[in-house]
């Protein structure tokens, strides 16, 4: 029992220590251009698979070196399995969360008339995901998964709702692509922190018989799925916009 123990938390912790620096590695390599996104997750599913299998085995060593009394045997063991389940619950939460929104990547206040790109265009034509708007059945996946996103109604002047939108979105660490405060447009890419995936966001700033009307559209380059990232975007951008004097 006591070489059974020592061996499983021993690699049990290394093995899930080597799982999150391949996961962790996995994202670098595409945020630097080793490789591209689908070879990304696919290391990053496999290093969580793997982690997994790893703090199973540190969890019965642990009990194992918990039975015999061998503290160092059980703190590695706890160790062990602390590590991956680091790794293995915010992915496993991920995918739960995938599995219960549209698998769309294009989300926009205004679902009949999207903000459509003008500087970002040309870009946008050249990756996977594309310019152009899915249309009525887009529309309706994103009202039954993001029914609360709206446009933003402010009784500001338009001009002074354009300073205020492209306040927030530079606060927002957003790469400015183009302004054009006459048509009241701003064009903008996030890039997410680990995996550098880039989305691309148009603000459309509009008068309106009290004020002005802001319009969102945040599309993601690559991907079928966003996973939520381009709604929870949109509210902490619309968030912000109203928050402001």
């Amino acid at each position: 029992m006591k070489r059974a123990a020592v061996l499983l938390v021993w690699a049990g912790a290394a093995i899930a220590l080597a799982c999150v620096v391949g996961a962790v590695g996995a994202a670098l390599g595409n945020r630097v251009g080793v490789w591209d996104y689908r070879v990304a997750l696919t290391l990053l599913l496999g290093s969580v698979y793997v982690a997994a299998g790893a703090g199973v085995a540190a969890f019965a060593g642990l009990v194992l070196a918990a039975i015999r009394r061998a503290g160092l045997e059980a703190a590695v063991g706890a160790a062990g399995l602390a590590i991956a389940l680091a790794l293995v619950v915010p992915v496993w939460n991920l995918q739960r969360a995938a599995s219960q929104l549209p698998s769309i990547h294009d989300i926009t206040t205004d679902t009949e008339n999207p903000p459509p790109f003008v500087g970002l265009l040309a870009l946008r034509q050249k990756v996977p995901n594309g310019a152009a708007y899915g249309g009525p059945k887009l529309a309706a996946q994103q009202r039954a998964g993001y029914p609360d996103i709206g446009p933003a109604l402010l009784k500001a002047a338009p001009a002074q709702a354009f300073d205020r939108a492209l306040a927030v979105a530079k606060d927002m660490g957003w790469e400015i692509a183009a302004t054009d405060p006459a048509q009241g447009r701003i064009e903008a890419t996030a890039t997410t922190f680990w995996f550098g995936f880039k989305d691309d966001i148009v603000i459309r700033i509009a008068p309106t018989a009290s004020g002005s009307r802001i319009d969102i559209r945040s599309m993601s380059r690559v991907g079928h799925s966003d996973i939520g990232a381009n709604a929870k975007r949109i509210r902490a951008f619309l968030t912000a916009v109203q928050a402001q004097p």
